[in-house]
């Protein structure tokens, strides 16, 4: 049959249709959205900073629907492209994470567990990353406020306090995960208040700038029983996992019925360790989809887990630069990781036993005098590039007394510079 009468049978057929011209009419999602509302966390009933099982969910999904949550940046922040250091003054961490959620997922029940797939991230055209006085893995030596604006498109980050460099794409959430339960409050509150106790680092629950403000805020009727976002926990939260990209599936228990979903702190990227306190941090629209809900695998979960293909491969750099460290320190110099630890034993030795937490601090330092040495950066901005592109993994933890953790940089980040 030749074209011309093709054409005319099908016609005739009703196949080349004009309406059907166009593919935009063609749709088979059923899209749960949680949009934001107002400047700020405090404006928007669909946002909030802390852990609650009495926090009623803002929207309903099921299984197989596609949840789209727009979010807000970690800091809930005022920062903007022409930010300066000082703009960290404005920084309240009694706001910290703005959460967009949480949403109920119809047939999950306690002891269950839910699959999530993140299925996309778009980002804001905006992100940042700081340096914290008081905050961060080397918070005893960098001990100024310091900001990189950093210009975002899905082809990579660029910032003028960065010049020649590009941060390539792989989004995450820096938090995700469900709502704990009363069981789980009383375990944890239990525990964080015996660490607090013995001198360890623990944000206990505060009251000041917690939402929503009639449960969590001063005066809230379970103030004192809002776990605060900062630390992950069984429930998941602010794990800041870079692998745990888009396409990965999460397993999540559930500790209340619906499980309360939810998402925020989303990062554009990050390097493993997220050493100065903050990767890039963007707003952005994330997009889950519950895939299934396994019925009694919440008790066998201890902490959420990840499911993934070839995602990690894709986020290896093609050529990189590696430091080593073990746990060598100087004498007389305690780690601000181990001051609640304080003694003369610590402070005196130069090599403690089986640390990672050292080692991780002797292979970054290297890093950082690298990036410096080679590539012409100030030693904020070799911190900074630390944080959102160096890698830190445990190499073994075997050979007593010293532990190895190598701290990995993706060199590709000085090679495709974009200007946009």
């Amino acid at each position: 049959m030749s074209f011309r009468m093709m054409f005319f049978f099908l016609a005739g057929l009703g196949f080349l249709s004009s309406a059907a011209a166009d593919t935009t009419n063609q749709t088979w999602m059923t899209k749960v959205e949680v949009t934001k509302q107002g400047d700020h966390c405090s404006d928007d009933p669909n946002c909030f900073n802390r852990y609650h099982p009495d926090i009623p969910p803002r929207a309903k999904a099921n299984v197989g629907d596609m949840i789209i949550l727009e979010t807000r940046d970690a800091l809930d922040s005022e920062f903007r492209l022409d930010s300066v250091a000082d703009d960290l003054a404005t920084v309240d961490l009694g706001l910290v994470h703005p959460m967009t959620g949480p949403v109920h997922i119809n047939g999950a029940k306690r002891n269950d567990a839910i699959e999530v797939e993140i299925v996309d991230i778009a980002p804001d055209e905006y992100g940042y990353t700081v340096i914290a006085p008081g905050f961060g893995f080397l918070r005893d030596i960098y001990t100024e406020p310091y900001i990189v604006n950093w210009r975002l498109t899905r082809n990579g980050a660029v910032s003028d306090q960065m010049p020649g460099v590009t941060i390539p794409y792989e989004a995450f959430p820096g938090s995700i995960g469900v709502m704990p339960g009363e069981p789980e409050l009383d375990k944890i509150l239990k525990r964080e208040a015996a660490l607090a106790g013995a001198g360890g680092v623990v944000l206990t629950p505060s009251g000041a700038g917690a939402l929503p403000a009639d449960l969590c805020g001063e005066g809230g009727t379970v103030e004192e029983r809002c776990l605060r976002t900062i630390p992950p926990r069984e429930n998941g939260g602010n794990m800041d996992v870079q692998q745990q990209q888009v396409g990965t599936r999460m397993l999540f228990p559930c500790f209340i019925d619906g499980c309360g979903l939810f998402v925020g702190d989303v990062h554009y990227a990050q390097g493993d360790g997220e050493v100065s306190g903050t990767a890039i941090e963007m707003g952005g629209v994330v997009t889950l989809r519950v895939v299934e809900i396994h019925s009694g695998m919440g008790e066998k979960l201890v902490m959420p887990a990840t499911k993934g293909n070839d995602q990690i491969i894709d986020m290896e750099p093609s050529r990189y630069y590696q430091t080593v460290g073990i746990p060598l320190k100087g004498a007389g110099e305690v780690p601000p990781s181990h001051q609640y630890l304080t003694g003369t034993k610590i402070e005196n030795l130069e090599n403690l036993n089986e640390d990672l937490t050292v080692a991780a601090r002797h292979a970054l330092v290297q890093m950082i005098d690298y990036i410096v040495e080679n590539h012409g950066m100030t030693k904020e901005q070799a911190y900074i590039l630390s944080s959102v592109a160096v890698d830190l993994r445990i190499g073994q933890v075997v050979d007593v007394p010293n532990y190895v953790v190598s701290a990995t940089l993706n060199l590709g980040v000085f090679d495709k510079f974009r200007h946009y």
